[in-house]
C-alpha cells in the first residue's frame, strides 16, 4: 500500500468513526456499532503505523515498500 492509498484509508475510517461515535452519543448505538467502532479505531493505529514506518524508512534512504502493517497487539501496546 503507497501513501496516497493510506492517506485514503485514513479518511474513510476516520468518517465511520465519526458515524459510530455520533450514533453513540445519539444513544442509538448498539453492541455491533460499539464493536465496530473498536475495530476502526485498531485499524486506524495500525494505517497511522504503516504511515510513520513508510516515512520513517524514506528519511533513511531505504525502500519504503519494504514497511509492513503491524499486528494489534503490537500497535494496541504503544504509549501515546
Amino acid at each position: 500500500m503507497n501513501d496516497p492509498e493510506i492517506h485514503n484509508s485514513i479518511e474513510q475510517l476516520v468518517a465511520e468513526e465519526h458515524e459510530l461515535w455520533q450514533k453513540e452519543s445519539a444513544g442509538e448505538a448498539t453492541d455491533a456499532d460499539r464493536n465496530r467502532l473498536k475495530a476502526v479505531q485498531v485499524s486506524l493505529d495500525q494505517c497511522w503505523d504503516l504511515l510513520r514506518q513508510r516515512r520513517a524508512l524514506r528519511n533513511a534512504g531505504l525502500d519504503p515498500d519494504s514497511a509492513s502493517e503491524r499486528p494489534t497487539d503490537v500497535v494496541e501496546g504503544y504509549w501515546q
